[in-house]
């Protein structure tokens, strides 16, 4: 797994932006963008009676056992997966080596349609890791190895 690029104020503020214009355009209910360890990165919409945290982490450890799916059944990956529910469901979509796009939607919307207004979106999150990583090239963070309990770390000049 790649390490996320350090971002600054104005690369989640893209992001934020980005993720509004898919919650306008596709009637979409909530986004997140996650890295591929399960962590938040961003999240935009009604997220406030979801345990995003935990959606997280499920979505991208989700997304990870697809990924060993596509290379059993002799695919290079699978772009994205879907679950379809009776209220509501969700794609997760594989945005660039760092993160993933979820978006959550009422499941009277087609996936389709959220996939294609994703496909702009999707394209921006990852024009921006990419200026951040070429902004401090190696400076990145494996949030996976993120002690917790004393997070003074990421603070460090």
């Amino acid at each position: 797994m790649a390490t996320l690029p350090q971002l600054i104020e104005e690369d989640i503020s893209e992001i934020n932006n980005a993720l509004q214009e898919l919650l306008i355009k596709s009637d979409a209910t909530s986004t997140l963008v996650i890295d591929k360890g399960g962590f938040i990165i961003t999240q935009n919409g009604r997220t406030q009676q979801l345990d995003t945290m935990t959606l997280a982490a499920l979505a991208a450890a989700s997304f990870a056992a697809t990924e060993s799916i596509a290379s059993l059944v002799g695919e290079h990956n699978f772009t994205s997966i879907y679950q379809q529910g009776e209220q509501s469901s969700l794609v997760v979509i594989n945005v660039d080596e760092f993160c993933l796009l979820t978006v959550i939607f009422k499941a009277t919307l087609s996936v389709g349609a959220i996939k294609y207004y994703a496909a702009e979106t999707i394209k921006r999150v990852a024009a921006q890791n990419k200026k951040a990583e070429h902004r401090t090239p190696g400076a990145g963070l494996d949030l996976s190895m993120l002690n917790l309990a004393d997070p003074s770390g990421l603070f460090k000049m």
